[in-house]
């Protein structure tokens, strides 16, 4: 009998806890009021936001020639994966630019 006295707690506190999780996460979703300020904040700033990712980029690629100039001018001979990896992180940041334009149609 204590059984079944343990097991309708847990449920009760289950959905208790359950039930609360819901309603606060039905207020924790904005309006699209507040989605259409951040649209229209977003490509107000659009330029700098480009020219941010601009520099961005290229400030990655200019440390990473440096640091993989050092590597291999100390001896290390197995820089590819880190030639990759900056490259790659260049090529992310002037991905970013052209995806900003596309997402708000600027």
């Amino acid at each position: 009998m204590k059984r079944s006295k343990i097991i309708d707690h847990s449920k009760v506190v289950f959905f208790t806890a359950f039930f609360c999780a819901l309603c606060f996460s039905a207020f924790a979703q904005p309006g699209l009021q507040e989605i259409g300020d951040a649209t229209r904040e977003v490509k107000r700033s659009y330029n700098s936001l480009v020219n941010l990712c601009y520099v961005v980029g290229a400030i990655t690629g200019l440390v990473g020639g440096a640091r993989v100039y050092s590597n291999w001018n100390t001896g290390k001979h197995h820089i590819d994966a880190q030639v990759v990896g900056w490259f790659l992180s260049c090529i992310f940041f002037q991905t970013v630019a052209i995806l900003i334009s596309a997402l708000y149609g600027v």
